[in-house]
């Protein structure tokens, strides 16, 4: 060590030489020493090499071999470890190497793009460095007519520092384009989705289309990677990319040839990323000719047994999302290339008997060969979305549920995010929900998943969970008696409402047809606080789940009586309050609903009819304008004046003296006929 230091020292302090001359010398001489050799960059960089390079390559007065030779020996450093990247970002390299742009000397130029582009594509550096000044963007598209080189680079630093997802100081968050939720937090120019915008507004698209064929193999694939950054989940960029001519070419034919077998795979990927990224932003429809028949069977072939391991997993998660929003899409891949057996080998990699004789490659891809356990369990969660046959298909492939089982507990949470965002999809089906996840258990390793895991992977499990609460699937009993009501509630309070809606759906779910006990532990555990609060929640979709609990709750007398009896008080006046508020016409009729069961009590009706000014809400929900409102309304009386009840009559004579029965008259003659023989039933509680 004390010997490298100092060869190292000696490198550094030849920096420092009067005579101009020396100095490149020593600059070349440090270039060949720094080459493939990690250890010696370490050192010089410890050492202080860096700011002696920027300070001469920035000087007015150094030659332009000189400067070059700087931005040769900085790019060499950058090549190293990431530590080496955090080292020369600190020493401010950035700003220098753009700066460096300045000049008119190509071969200058180059080097410090092709430094630039080291350091950019490290995951280390900040790419908001790229945005700071504005300057920067509009000079670099200028550049990109000066050589091959120059289109190379600076296409590769867009695509790298072109991120759609932001980080700030309170949150990682997902933006739609043109719409940031968050802005309040965003410190940074600019956030998120306008990495893309900034880059549309500054002519990317027009200065960039023409390289897609360059006579550059490697130009013509980082513009290529360039327009699959680009248009991802932009609508704005995908729809002006569907209009571009390349030499005459509509763009997406340019697409669909780089598809073709005989090119480069990699190429062939990113053109049916492209193509799949405008599908998805709603620039090309989900049945055009160039995703059926080209992009889809395109991804398809990506996943055979025959691809690397990164080629199958980027085709396999292309292809999921892809088809996630569409069922015929789904339809179709199921049926190509015996896709869902195909899958299957997804798991079984790397087997003992491979074929790889590559060690480095063998070694690379036992390291990462959950990743392909991911993929696969992406795309048959997409698979199965939809399509019950597809489904069945899917948990009839070899030892298909115990995969998913086993998924949940994997250490990497990736792959377990992924086994429960499949099981989620598998779940949705009647048939599977009675068979497979029955037969597997599937709800105990679901169980387990839910202690303690981070959002993203509850909110998918919750969801699996709700629909694993269903009243037909054979898993309700078990999990009621494993003691998940405390759980669920726990997930109420929560500040993600994603998290608040599971939680609340699925003791809506648990609730339904449910015995007294059930129902009691639920109210129990849960606390009228909570369920009251929930009833305020600014999310309409908690507001709904909790309305639906409510209604489950109070059904059938006895349990409607009881939970009236101890909570009536505050019931009614959650009821009064959403009906008078701001609410959706769905709200309202849910909470007019929860009414008609009071209402359908033995005891609990003398809650309404002792409640005058509830009366004539119910009233006046039954002169409203809509007809879900007026047929709910309508079924709170008919429940008040059933004939066969006690008290009855008192409650008959009350309701026509504050002229109900000249409204029900009217509603007998309703256009709707649900409502009209809702309204004649109700009269005829009075002709008996």
């Amino acid at each position: 060590m004390q010997e490298v230091t100092a060869t190292s020292r000696h490198y550094v302090d030849r920096l420092f030489d009067p005579d101009p001359q020396k100095v490149l010398q020593g600059v070349i001489d440090m270039k060949n020493a720094v080459i493939g050799n990690n250890k010696q960059k370490a050192n010089l960089i410890v050492l202080g090499a860096v700011p002696r390079l920027l300070y001469l390559l920035q000087q007015g007065s150094s030659s332009p071999e000189l400067r070059t030779e700087c931005a040769v020996v900085l790019g060499s450093l950058a090549m190293g470890t990431e530590n080496n990247i955090k080292s020369l970002v600190d020493c401010h390299i950035i700003p220098a190497l753009l700066q460096g742009l300045l000049y008119p000397d190509l071969i200058f130029i180059e080097a410090c793009l092709r430094c630039l582009r080291t350091v950019f594509i490290s995951p280390v550096t900040p790419v908001q460095l790229l945005y700071t000044d504005p300057t920067v963007i509009p000079h670099l598209m200028s550049l990109l007519s000066r050589s091959q080189r120059t289109q190379e680079y600076i296409t590769q630093i867009f695509s790298h520092c072109c991120k759609v997802s932001v980080q700030t100081h309170t949150h990682t968050h997902m933006c739609t384009p043109g719409f940031c939720k968050y802005p309040e937090n965003l410190k940074c120019y600019p956030p998120c989705w306008l990495h893309q915008t900034v880059l549309f507004n500054y002519g990317a698209i027009q200065n960039i289309a023409p390289l897609l064929i360059s006579p550059s193999y490697k130009v013509r694939m980082q513009a290529l990677k360039c327009f699959s950054v680009l248009a991802y989940e932009n609508t704005q960029v995908s729809m002006t990319l569907v209009n571009v001519l390349v030499d005459g070419e509509l763009l997406s034919q340019v697409f669909v040839r780089m598809m073709q077998r005989d090119q480069p795979i990699e190429m062939q990927l990113t053109a049916a990323k492209c193509l799949t990224y405008m599908c998805r932003a709603g620039a090309i429809r989900t049945d055009d000719s160039c995703i059926v028949l080209k992009t889809l069977p395109c991804l398809v072939r990506m996943c055979s047994k025959e691809r690397l391991l990164e080629e199958r997993v980027e085709g396999a998660e292309t292809l999921a999302y892809l088809m996630e929003p569409d069922v015929e899409l789904q339809r179709i891949a199921s049926t190509t290339d015996h896709l869902v057996a195909m899958l299957a080998d997804y798991f079984k990699y790397p087997s003992s008997v491979s074929a790889i004789t590559d060690i480095k490659r063998l070694d690379h891809d036992l390291k990462h060969a959950h990743e392909l356990r991911q993929a696969a369990f992406k795309l048959y969660a997409s698979l199965g979305s939809n399509d019950e046959d597809i489904r069945k298909k899917i948990t009839e492939t070899e030892n298909m549920m115990d995969r998913i089982v086993s998924g949940l507990s994997e250490s990497s949470i990736k792959v377990r995010l992924a086994a429960v965002r499949c099981l989620h999809s598998l779940s949705r089906s009647v048939q599977q929900l009675r068979t497979s996840f029955h037969d597997h258990a599937v709800w105990k390793p679901l169980m387990k998943l839910l202690q303690n895991a981070p959002d993203e992977v509850l909110v998918m499990a919750s969801s699996t969970l709700c629909n694993l609460l269903l009243e037909f699937s054979p898993s309700k009993e078990p999990i009621l008696e494993s003691g998940v009501i405390e759980l669920l509630c726990s997930l109420t309070q929560s500040d993600s409402p994603a998290l608040r809606v599971n939680g609340i759906w699925a003791l809506m779910n648990m609730a339904f047809q449910a015995d007294q006990k059930v129902k009691v532990e639920i109210v129990r555990s849960l606390g009228t606080e909570q369920l009251f609060r929930l009833l305020s929640d600014p999310d309409t979709n908690v507001l709904m789940k909790t309305l639906g609990l409510l209604r489950n709750l109070l059904s059938t007398r006895p349990h409607i009586d009881q939970i009236m009896s101890s909570h009536g008080k505050q019931i009614m006046q959650a009821v009064t309050l959403i009906l008078e508020g701001e609410h959706s016409i769905e709200v309202k009729e849910q909470t007019l609903c929860i009414l008609a069961n009071i209402a359908d009590g033995n005891t609990a009706k003398e809650l309404i009819m002792t409640n005058d000014d509830m009366l004539q809400k119910i009233k006046y929900y039954m002169g409203h304008s809509n007809v879900k409102l007026q047929l709910a309304a309508t079924f709170c009386i008919s429940n008040l004046i059933w004939n066969e009840e006690d008290g009855s009559q008192e409650r008959q004579d009350k309701l026509r003296e504050m002229g109900f029965v000249d409204i029900l008259h009217k509603l007998t003659q309703a256009s709707d006929p649900n409502l009209s023989d809702r309204a004649k039933t109700a009269m005829q509680q009075y002709l008996a």
